[in-house]
Parts: C-alpha cells; sequence; structure tokens
C-alpha cells in the first residue's frame, strides 16, 4: 500500500463485534454442527471465521480457508468459569501443500490462527465481551508431517478471555489415526485504534 492511500474505513475499525457482521453461514452448515451452542452463536462464528478467516475472494488464502469446516462447538462450566471448544476440519489438498506434497508451515499456521480463535469467539459472544481480538503470539509444534488426502481436527479451546488479552490452545490430529500433527498456544489482544 502505498503512502498516499488510505484504508478503507472497515480496516480501521479495531474491531468488529460478531453479531454486526453480515450473514453468511448457510443454514446447512449451521445444522451440520454438533454441540451444545446455541444457534445463533454456531451462525456468529462460522460468520466470523468467514469475515476474518477467510475475507473476499481475492484475499490471503481464502482459497485454503473455504476449505474450512466446523463440526463442534461446545460451552460448559469450568470451575468458576466457563470453557469453550471448536473442532474444525479440512482434508489436505495441493493448494495447501509444499513441493513435498505435504502441508506447507504457513498454511498450518494460517489454519491454525483462524481455528483458534473460534472458541474465543464463542466465549465472547456467550459471556458478552469481545472474544474476536488480533493475533499477539502464537507458538506451534509441529510434531509430524500431513501430506495430501489427509483429513485433519483442529480442536482448540479457549483458556482465558481477559479485558485486554486472551488465550487459547489448539492440537491438529490426523482423523484417520489420531496422531498428533501439530499443537499450538495462541495468544491474542484488544488491538488499539488506529
Amino acid at each position: 500500500m502505498s503512502d498516499n492511500v488510505s484504508p478503507p474505513e472497515s480496516a480501521r475499525k479495531f474491531w468488529v463485534d460478531p453479531e454486526t457482521l453480515p450473514d453468511t453461514a448457510s443454514s446447512e452448515a449451521v445444522s451440520k454442527i454438533r454441540g451444545n451452542v446455541p444457534e445463533l452463536v454456531k451462525r456468529q462464528c462460522l460468520n466470523t471465521f468467514a469475515a476474518y478467516g477467510v475475507g473476499d475472494d481475492d484475499s490471503f488464502a481464502s482459497n485454503v480457508g473455504k476449505k474450512v469446516w466446523f463440526s463442534s462447538l461446545d460451552i460448559r462450566e469450568k470451575g468458576k468459569g466457563r470453557e469453550a471448544t471448536s473442532i474444525a476440519e479440512v482434508v489436505v489438498d495441493k493448494s495447501m501443500a509444499n513441493g513435498n506434497g505435504m502441508l506447507h508451515g504457513g498454511c498450518m499456521t494460517y489454519l491454525i490462527d483462524n481455528c483458534c480463535s473460534t472458541p474465543l469467539v464463542i466465549l465472547g459472544l456467550i459471556t458478552k465481551r469481545n472474544g474476536v481480538g488480533v493475533t499477539q503470539s502464537m507458538n506451534v509444534l509441529f510434531h509430524s508431517p500431513a501430506p495430501i488426502g489427509m483429513h485433519l481436527l483442529f480442536t482448540s479451546t479457549a483458556l482465558s478471555l481477559g479485558k485486554q488479552t486472551m488465550t487459547a490452545r489448539c492440537e491438529v490430529t490426523d482423523k484417520e489415526s489420531g496422531r498428533l500433527v501439530a499443537s499450538a498456544f495462541l495468544s491474542k489482544m484488544q488491538p488499539s485504534r488506529l
């Protein structure tokens, strides 16, 4: 972007409330999601993933993001608070692979970042707080390769949702064998206004 061009107004917002996003989630996609999260929250999570994780057709990784689906969204009481968990799925294809036919590490990191954010969105919607934020840091451990054709599960859990920071963890496994492919810890923050 040149120094002479200002970002569009929508890009200058410091965060967007998931309840205000366009409803792009299909009723079929929402109905296929298991879990005890209310249908409206499931819909808002899909809308948030579409807006932030996928974006427009010409956005970074839009092609990959459109191949992700959520199979479960849950919330439960835990101690004095609540814990939200999401399970997202994707089948590795050539567009996600490196030259060796394995899921590219950058693509894995993109997938983890967006899938791991979903339980924070759930927790925010349920508790009426901002669970969107922006990624502050992410620690990803790669345990084993994921070749083209592997069906991956991204099981993510919200760990904390504070006023300024929030954290979640993710385990990526091969759906068929249960083998651990990657694990991650994600820290997000409430951004400053631009």
